[in-house]
């Protein structure tokens, strides 16, 4: 029976999706779990326990094409001070855009970093139009593919797993230009605004 450390690399950490799924995989894995959050100052307090984990899961979104700079930090240090006994590294990574194949490049990072630092690759769950699709009809969808990862994990049979919500691409921006306008709305900034590439 594994037991799993979720690592929640969101720069937004208890607030962010990447909680959210977080909290959706331990109430399908059958084997134990333990959560935390990276900070700026939690990296010694988290590497000193991963050897006590048969598996690492971590949880984060895409952030410019890459891993956001929360979880980069936390993975030089872990370089720099790894555990006797390493455990696997799986990976939950979502993007606001609906092409999960959005992701590869950032999985592929995580990949070149347990293959020059000797780590078991485990596991995979890649989820497009992440920032969205727990609020959809179409939650039921991640929750399954996120089921499956924590099958996959607890039984040591890694798979590579990706999901999205079953819309076109052209309702999806849509939709999601939506949310932008009325999100602007509410904190008085005009859909003109939030088009200019002017930094104040």
């Amino acid at each position: 029976m594994g037991k799993v450390i979720i690592i929640n690399g969101s720069p937004r950490a208890t607030k962010s999706n990447s909680k959210r799924y977080g909290d959706i995989f331990r109430c399908f894995y059958k084997g134990d779990t333990d959560t935390f959050n990276i900070t700026k100052n939690n990296h010694n307090d988290i590497c000193s326990k991963i050897e006590e984990y048969s598996d690492i899961l971590f949880i984060f979104p895409l952030y410019a094409d890459g891993i956001p700079v929360t979880l980069l930090n936390f993975l030089k240090f872990l370089e720099q001070n790894p555990p006797k006994n390493k455990p696997n590294i799986n990976i939950m990574i979502n993007c606001g855009f609906i092409e999960p194949s959005q992701n590869e490049v950032c999985i592929d990072m995580i990949r070149l970093f347990c293959k020059q630092n000797r780590y078991t690759f485990g596991s995979v769950l890649s989820i497009g139009s992440g920032e969205a699709i727990l609020d959809t009809p179409f939650r039921f969808l991640v929750r399954w593919k996120i089921k499956r990862l924590s099958k996959s994990i607890y039984n040591n049979r890694f798979e590579s797993l990706n999901i999205t919500m079953p819309i076109s691409k052209k309702l999806f921006i849509k939709a999601s230009t939506n949310y932008w306008v009325d999100y602007g709305k509410r904190n008085g900034i005009t859909k003109s605004e939030m088009e200019t590439m002017k930094i104040e």
